[in-house]
């Protein structure tokens, strides 16, 4: 569950239990008071809730529905806008509408960087100011009836100097004789020459407004690029969409599909379960999933989040089997339920291609976890050497139980390889912790064992991912201990290279697996696995160890 998630479903919690305390919300959320504290004071801000003692009261309903908004489609709406929220990337340039459905954008635009955001919604600019740190140009313009948003020709001069990348628009309905339509002449208007300005335009729109004909269209089908809507759709639509080269996104409850344009090659629908949509280093993964998909045009990929968590991974099992998809990727952190998910699979006659964790009678698909570890071990053992004079008080090792053997491998690797290069090191000196795959479970137990070591000033971290690196930093940090650790990490997510460039960074390096590039090696595995070739039963990606020397080569500096 996403930051914004959780704080809906708090403050639903104080709707339909006033008094709720906040150790209630922690244990029925699964995550920490302290946690749920930040949230009350982050909706605090926002003037959704008033903290009192043990808990927060409501400030009106608390809700973010929109003006005129039913309450039964936020959630609806609210799925929309979150995958529609996947297609932006750091230092676009957008355009949101003053539609509720696009405005549910804006909370999964908040760890975006540099957007500049065009809206002709005086709410939608409001909000976008109030929650992100964007930039935020607001269209002029014939104030509509609403008084929610200008429309017109007044501002089109300043759309002509505009360069938009996406445009994400709604609708007052979609028919195939009469286009895409909105409500008022003036709001039609703006939105033709939007379309006509920006690279991309994303139709965000519920299914109950498809086959509705409106008076004022403003786009065909022809024109846009992305049609994103809920589970509602017939396949008559579907095949519609694919006809016109529109990349269609269904969004449902727990997945979303993919329809993409074929080209005349077999179509494959290809279901992928990732790991977990709060992880960087997983959405990096699924993302590159996408484009190697959009790029080949004849596969349809439908979507789930397995939520680092072995139960629901076997739910998602079922509802992919349950889509008729041809081959299964998982990702998933629970080696316990690897052998459950597989039968049902097999039992479908589903092939199963497993990403970093092993699962018997799957094609194993990542990293060499043992040289991947060896390697960072290395690098850390001639900081040591070099730096602290070879000398350590403790070495306290991230690790990730749930993840079975091969990951364990990865621990193995970075004890090695310090220890080829420190020598053996006594038992003593080593500290095994779960870094329970969460930056606040790492940080936990970092900061209990710092702590425990208030003399400690030479201290080694070695880390089973970035959010367990990222958490001891967090640690240190919080306790001004930061000059007593020294961390290396694995997996080098985005959060992971930034604090590795920033001079005399904790952080010394970590090994990358480069995750961006693990989707078009997954579609040309699938795809061999998919025309019955040969495939060997494990395929390696390639790693390398980052550190502030050589992080430019690998990942240039954003301008």
């Amino acid at each position: 569950m996403i930051t914004f998630e959780r704080q809906q479903s708090i403050l639903r919690m104080l709707s339909h239990k006033p008094g709720i305390k906040t150790s209630e919300m922690a244990e029925l959320l699964g995550v920490s008071r302290g946690t749920i504290r930040n949230d009350l004071l982050a909706l605090e801000k926002e003037q959704k809730l008033v903290r009192v003692h043990g808990g927060a009261r409501l400030i009106g309903n608390g809700l973010e529905t929109g003006a005129g908004e039913e309450a039964e489609n936020v959630e609806g709406k609210r799925r929309i806008a979150r995958w529609a929220a996947e297609l932006v990337e750091d230092g676009d340039a957008i355009l949101l509408d003053a539609g509720t459905t696009v405005r549910q954008m804006i909370p999964f635009l908040r760890d975006k960087r540099d957007l500049t955001v065009v809206t002709n919604g005086l709410e939608t600019a409001r909000q976008v100011k109030q929650q992100t740190n964007h930039a935020v140009i607001v269209l002029g313009g014939v104030l509509l009836d609403s008084g929610q948003a200008t429309g017109g020709l007044l501002d089109s001069e300043v759309l002509q100097q505009l360069n938009i990348h996406t445009a994400f628009l709604s609708g007052s309905g979609f028919a195939t004789e009469t286009r895409i339509t909105e409500r008022t002449l003036e709001e039609a208007e703006l939105k033709k020459r939007i379309v006509a300005r920006s690279l991309q335009t994303a139709i965000l729109m519920d299914s109950s407004k498809l086959g509705r004909a409106g008076r004022f269209p403003f786009a065909s089908v022809e024109d846009v690029t992305h049609f994103i809507t809920d589970g509602g759709v017939t396949a008559d639509f579907i095949q519609q969409m694919r006809a016109a080269t529109v990349t269609l996104m269904v969004c449902g409850e727990n997945t979303y599909r993919s329809y993409t344009v074929s080209d005349g090659q077999p179509q494959y629908t290809l279901g992928f379960a990732n790991q977990s949509e709060e992880l960087p280093f997983a959405v990096d993964v699924r993302r590159g999933l996408e484009r190697a998909v959009a790029d080949l045009k004849n596969i349809d990929l439908v979507m789930a989040d397995n939520k680092l968590s072995g139960e629901e991974a076997l739910r998602v099992a079922d509802n992919l089997i349950a889509r008729n998809v041809d081959l299964a990727i998982e990702y998933q952190i629970d080696h316990t339920v690897g052998g459950l998910i597989m039968d049902k699979f097999q039992q479908a006659g589903i092939p199963v291609i497993a990403v970093d964790i092993p699962m018997v009678g799957a094609t194993f698909f990542g990293i060499d976890n043992y040289r991947a570890g060896y390697v960072a071990g290395v690098a850390m053992g001639r900081w040591l050497r070099d730096t602290w004079d070879a000398a350590v008080d403790k070495v306290l090792v991230l690790e990730e139980p749930r993840a079975g053997t091969m990951p364990a491998a990865r621990i193995q690797g970075q004890l090695d390889g310090l220890q080829e290069v420190l020598g053996e090191l006594p038992g003593d000196k080593l500290l095994f912790l779960d870094s329970g795959n969460q930056r606040s479970i790492s940080k936990a137990r970092v900061s209990e064992a710092l702590a425990a070591l208030p003399d400690g000033r030479r201290i080694a971290v070695l880390s089973f991912n970035t959010d367990a690196a990222m958490g001891a930093l967090q640690a240190a940090r919080s306790l001004d201990r930061e000059e007593d650790v020294v961390i290396v990490g694995q997996g080098a997510d985005r959060l992971l290279l930034d604090e590795i460039r920033e001079p005399n960074s904790r952080v010394i390096g970590s090994t990358t697996y480069m995750p961006e590039r693990y989707g078009a090696q997954l579609i040309d595995l699938a795809l061999q696995i998919l025309r019955r070739e040969a495939v060997p039963p494990a395929v390696y990606t390639e790693h390398v160890f980052i550190d502030h020397e050589n992080i430019d080569l690998y990942y240039p500096a954003r301008e």
